[in-house]
């Protein structure tokens, strides 16, 4: 079987969420599945890392997607000649994107309903094209994947979908991500907080991720930590300033006291990422929509507990590893940091169900899921 794969987010040093889903999920595939040859399309030159075997054969097909009206031009014109001349037998989609002019069994991974929910979080243009294009790649699709129970149910919902047609394939986390002893979270914490104690985010940093209410309820955690006389813990904000972040930068510029204590560290390299997350006191993501939250998972693995957002797919990942807040009430989310600072039985007990719920994720078994879903439509 030829398989032909739509990897335009597989970039080096650059992978975040679909970028780490692809390389995670492929570079198992391709070696698990000698057989097969899969045809790796880039919209750019491509990194041999991302070359995992004999049996990849990459593309870099012009031009570069990273606008609506390229988008249109990639998938619905240059991709139907690749898959003819390459005689593709299917393809496959990480980024959900399709095309509806090529005839071949094609499968998106949808990965959440962000934009349907939120438009006004996305560009306009973006939005529009979003809005427009995946319910018509709902329909196109052989099957369609997803990466929670939260989001097949928003699938069958918004786009009216059979749940018989959608499969989920839960994500995982990098083996790099495991505890660290107290000797090595010392000197971690030497480098990014001069050896202080902090809650962590991670991810790109937009609207959705709601990070200007998470600095407002920080700002109250410190007025209680002050009243009690305790030492707060410092907050360390992990990832790159993607769009939507005016009003997340003037909360904090116009405050002395987040200047002092939350530290902005931008992209991280996966091993420099790996250890800061080790050696946190609690992770914490109140993003007000997500399709999964890997990085929930990531702290998870390494043994640090989350405060996440209620009635959401970060709830289905924590399980009993997290406590859950209110996404949009201040109040909620600074109730919560200061219990996770008083309790310290609260904060042992969830460390150690860390592990327990974990295991109930890897990349292998989202792997397994990609090729079953695969044969199943095949």
């Amino acid at each position: 079987m030829r398989i032909a794969v739509n990897t335009r987010f597989l970039l080096h040093n650059q992978l975040e969420g679909i970028g780490t889903f692809s390389h995670q999920v492929l570079c198992r595939l391709v070696r698990q599945h000698p057989e097969h040859e899969f045809i790796f399309i880039f919209d750019r030159p491509w990194h041999e890392e991302f070359i995992y075997a004999d049996n990849v054969t990459p593309l870099s097909v012009f031009p570069q997607a990273r606008h609506p009206v390229l988008f249109y031009w990639w998938f619905e014109w240059s991709l139907p000649r690749i898959f003819k001349k390459m005689q593709a037998d299917v393809f496959f989609s990480p980024d959900g994107y399709l095309s509806l002019r090529a005839n071949l069994p094609q499968y998106p991974v949808f990965h959440d309903l962000a934009f349907e929910h939120y438009p006004e979080d996305v560009p306009k243009l973006a939005s529009l094209h979003y809005r427009h294009y995946f319910p018509r790649y709902a329909e196109k699709a052989q099957r369609v994947l997803t990466v929670s129970e939260f989001s097949k149910k928003d699938i069958v919902e918004q786009y009216g979908l059979s749940k018989d047609k959608i499969d989920v394939v839960y994500n995982g986390a990098d083996e790099l991500y495991q505890p660290l002893d107290k000797a090595e979270q010392a000197k971690v914490k030497e480098a990014y907080t001069h050896g202080k104690d902090f809650f962590l985010y991670v991810g790109a940093l937009h609207q959705r991720k709601n990070i200007t209410r998470l600095l407002r309820a920080y700002l109250t955690y410190l007025d209680a930590c002050e009243t009690r006389g305790e030492q707060a813990k410092l907050l360390v904000i992990v990832g790159r300033k993607a769009w939507g972040t005016s009003e997340m930068e003037e909360v904090y510029e116009a405050n002395e006291r987040l200047q002092n204590h939350v530290h902005f560290t931008g992209r991280l390299s996966l091993k420099d990422l790996a250890g800061v997350m080790a050696s946190a006191f609690c992770h914490i993501n109140v993003s007000y929509f997500e399709g999964f939250g890997i990085p929930i998972l990531e702290s998870m693995k390494c043994g640090v507990p989350v405060i996440t957002s209620q009635n959401s797919p970060m709830e289905e990942v924590g399980g009993t590893a997290a406590i859950t807040v209110d996404p949009f009430d201040i109040g909620s989310i600074s109730d919560v940091l200061v219990q996770m600072h008083l309790e310290k039985g609260l904060r042992e007990t969830m460390a150690t169900n860390c592990q327990n719920e974990a295991r109930r994720f890897s990349w292998q078994q989202t792997a397994n899921s990609v090729w079953n879903a695969l044969m199943k439509g095949s």
